[in-house]
């Protein structure tokens, strides 16, 4: 999994691993299943690790709901040059449907 990036693993107990990259930045990511009753918050809470070791938060995971009624997930990070926004989607070539790849809005 080192060698792949722009990608989202979901695991059974409620978190997340992955990576979000482009040309001015390339960062890990874990999350964090966020249980709330606001219908705008976040479904996963996103961290990173600051240049010291810290765990920060950088962003979220939310549901959205497309023009056909079907629902898919939208990422929102902050990273140091800019707001990094993507949708997920299945990994190509993989049938694991707990890895998403990371598909950046242009």
């Amino acid at each position: 999994m080192a060698d792949l990036i722009n990608f989202i693993r979901f695991n059974d107990n409620g978190t997340l691993a992955g990576n979000i990259a482009a040309l001015d930045f390339d960062f890990d990511i874990t999350g964090e299943e966020l249980n709330s009753t606001n219908p705008k918050a976040p479904v996963y809470r996103l961290y990173g690790v600051s240049p010291r070791g810290r765990k920060i938060e950088v962003g979220g995971i939310w549901r959205q709901t497309n023009q056909s009624g079907e629902e898919y997930l939208q990422l929102t990070a902050a990273t140091p040059s800019r707001a990094f926004r993507a949708n997920l989607g299945k990994f190509p070539g993989q049938d694991d449907d707990d890895l998403m790849t990371v598909i950046p809005w242009s």
